[in-house]
This record gives C-alpha cells, structure tokens and sequence, in this order.
C-alpha cells in the first residue's frame, strides 16, 4: 500500500464511495492528509484507520453524531475506555428497544396474516381493514403528527 492515497484509492481499499468519503469531510469526520499541487486529496493509513472505524461504528448502530464523540474520545489525553463504554451501554439499550419494538411489530403482523382468508375480494381483507385503524400515538416507535 502506498504511504498515501488519493480520494478515489481510499475509497476502494475501505469499500465505499467518493461521495461517503467527501460528506464525512464535511462533517469533520475525515480529512485529507494533505494535497497534491494538482489539488488532489490524499490520505494516510491513519485517515484509512478513521474510515474503516466509522463504518465499522456505523455497523454496530452509532449515529454519525455519537460517532463523533467516539472519535474525540479516542483522541482525548483524558478519555478513558470507561467513557466509551457508557456509550457503548447506551447503544445497546437503544438497541434492544428496537429489538422489542420490531418483535412487537412481528407478532402484530402474523395476528393479521393469521386473519387473512386470502380468496376472499381485498374489501373484505381484515389487513386492509386493520391498516384503517386507530392505531393510538405510537407508530413504529415515532409520534405521530
């Protein structure tokens, strides 16, 4: 690998796009190491490192923003691994929440499957009917408006 890389380079070895790797430089996420007098980006094995680790973050569910905090706490002299830990302790318990929530969804939808009498015409469909309902201020987790 050479000691630095161009935009398009970087994108390659990570796997995404030019436009992922511009919109984090834009969010202060990323930044070139330096430039080529033709202008050209080019970055070094720690902005490779930094890109691999947001989307590594992003995988696990982190938000562009607690990626942020993630990164200003792994550079930080008084950071300790406790701190990401908390975040990390955060994640999970949003995480499960989803998990509840789409278990919910599951079991509301196998109720209405089980409902259906499929040769019957679509104005009689209990799906169709249930979809007409109040179905109350929560709607997958969002409030309604």
């Amino acid at each position: 690998m050479p000691t630095e890389l161009k935009i398009g380079q970087l994108a390659k070895e990570v796997g995404v796009n030019i436009e992922t790797i511009r919109y984090y430089e834009r969010l202060n996420l990323l930044g070139p190491t330096s430039r080529m007098p033709s202008g050209y980006r080019l970055y070094n094995g720690d902005a490779q490192r930094r890109l691999r680790f947001i989307k590594n973050a992003q995988a696990l569910g982190f938000t562009l923003r607690e990626i942020a905090e993630l990164l200003n706490l792994r550079v930080s002299s008084r950071a300790r691994c406790g701190d990401v830990q908390r975040k990390a302790e955060g994640k999970l318990q949003c995480v499960e929440a989803k998990a509840q929530a789409l278990q919910a969804l599951a079991r509301e939808l196998e109720s209405l499957i089980r409902t259906c009498r499929a040769g019957q015409p679509t104005d009689r469909c209990p799906i169709l009917k249930s979809l007409e309902k109040e179905r109350g201020a929560q709607v997958e987790g969002r409030t309604r408006r």
